[in-house]
């Protein structure tokens, strides 16, 4: 195994267990839910961590993601007293429409790593670092269409309760019996206020905030393109200064 990918199997194998450990009473046909649902969620998060590390992304790119990541999670902190209400998946998806589905999918997966350190971890921050980090890497998908802030606000509609969907797949296997469509459900229609709650906020950052985020980004993003460029430039000028003439 390569080196830079050590660490992240180690990490989200470690969340996979954590998984497990939680889960109780579980009758054989149970248990395979759970290693369907865990291993599917395992392997998304891998792919992109290992995508991430082969990317070969600028090193000035690395520093706003990781920029990003860590100003969404500490921005969730200070709006735990409002049930679901934050803009944390807002500043995901403009990072992931701006900087491409990998640096978005690594915004998401920081905003839970880094925000449930301040708010608990658990098994439960694999699937919201799935559940952010799809966010921002679906929302490239924005780019084939112009611009506008009710294509936001509608993405941050459906964003609210897909997030509801997949955190109720990890109430469901840890607590639910037994594991069928039926119960599934009712898990989620009982999920269902938080989840309207999250997707009213999402509507309101992105309508509010989305469209000046994004062309702020933008802006930055264009002059690490252009540093880039001019760095390549110069490093091929030096190459061609250096070869001596036949």
């Amino acid at each position: 195994m390569s080196r830079r990918l050590f660490l992240p199997v180690v990490l989200f194998l470690l969340l996979a267990v954590m998984v497990f450990a939680q889960v109780r009473d579980t009758t054989a046909g149970a248990t395979l839910w759970v290693f369907v649902v865990v291993g599917v969620a395992t392997g998304t998060v891998l792919l992109f961590a290992a995508r991430f590390e082969t990317c070969g992304m600028h090193a000035r790119v690395l520093a706003i993601v990781a920029l990003l990541g860590t100003l969404s999670a500490l921005l969730r902190v200070p709006f735990v007293a409002a049930p679901n209400l934050q803009p944390s998946t807002y500043l995901v998806i403009c990072s992931g429409y701006v900087f491409g589905p990998v640096a978005g999918f690594a915004v998401g997966a920081l905003t839970a790593v880094v925000s449930n350190f301040f708010l608990g971890h658990g098994p439960w921050t694999l699937f919201q670092m799935l559940a952010w980090g799809l966010a921002g890497a679906s929302a490239v998908a924005l780019r084939r269409i112009t611009l506008r802030r009710r294509w936001l606000i509608l993405t941050g509609i459906a964003w609210g309760m897909l997030f509801g969907i997949i955190m109720n797949l990890w109430t469901w296997i840890g607590f639910v019996y037994p594991l069928t469509a039926r119960t599934f459900i009712v898990t989620w229609m009982a999920s269902l206020p938080f989840d309207v709650m999250h997707a009213a906020g999402n509507a309101l950052f992105l309508g509010l905030l989305g469209v000046r985020t994004i062309r702020i980004l933008e802006r930055y993003h264009g002059r690490f393109q252009w540093i880039r460029q001019h760095d390549e430039g110069a490093t091929d000028v030096a190459s061609d200064a250096e070869t001596p003439e036949a």
